[in-house]
């Protein structure tokens, strides 16, 4: 017997998923992703249903973080194009957005009307201090694996300092510095 006969056949590839998949997998997606929906997208996505391995989520959304727009938008988009084309590109992306749009736009209509009661002025208040937690929760999530590399803790301070403290532009910033980190990579870890 040849090598290729006796290779276990126990592992699947599971199937593709379908449009309908798609759409509800960012469906409810959109409805529990709020205040930052990557952690989630990843969990359901690689863990739950295995549309992606590990690797090709982290380099699916490397990728879709460099591009202009939202990740997730950007990672629903390519996810449905991969699976199912262009029609799997527009249910990903329905999903994703639909149900929130909807929540916001009714919590609009709300807001419209009773904006100047300061129970609800309160209630902003206690929500934005909750969105910055999150900011500052999701940041240090990010930055942990990032500890024993000294290359992408000086990148990431040249960055706080650039953004936060200098003010500079995003984009030229975003530019130099991925051509500064990619060239030190290359340069002292190969």
């Amino acid at each position: 017997m040849d090598a290729a006969t006796t290779a276990p056949t126990d592992v699947t590839t599971p199937e593709p998923p379908t449009i309908g998949a798609l759409f509800t997998g960012f469906l409810g997606l959109g409805l529990i992703g709020f205040g930052g929906v990557l952690p989630m997208a990843r969990r359901m996505i690689v863990e739950k249903r295995r549309w992606l391995t590990e690797a090709e989520f982290t380099d699916l959304l490397g990728l879709c973080q460099f591009l202009p727009g939202g990740n997730i938008i950007n990672l629903s988009v390519a996810i449905g194009l991969h699976f199912r084309g262009v029609a799997g590109a527009v249910a990903s992306l329905v999903g994703l957005i639909a149900a929130p749009s909807a929540i916001v736009i009714m919590l609009g209509v709300v807001y419209d009307h009773f904006q100047n009661d300061p129970r609800v002025q309160h209630l902003f208040a206690g929500l934005a201090a909750a969105a910055a937690g999150l900011l500052i929760a999701m940041a240090i999530k990010i930055a942990l694996p990032l500890r024993t590399k000294p290359i992408a803790i000086v990148i990431a301070a040249l960055c706080f300092v650039a953004i936060a403290v200098l003010r500079l532009p995003l984009l030229p910033t975003m530019i130099v510095l991925a051509s500064l980190s990619i060239f030190a990579t290359w340069r002292w870890q190969s």
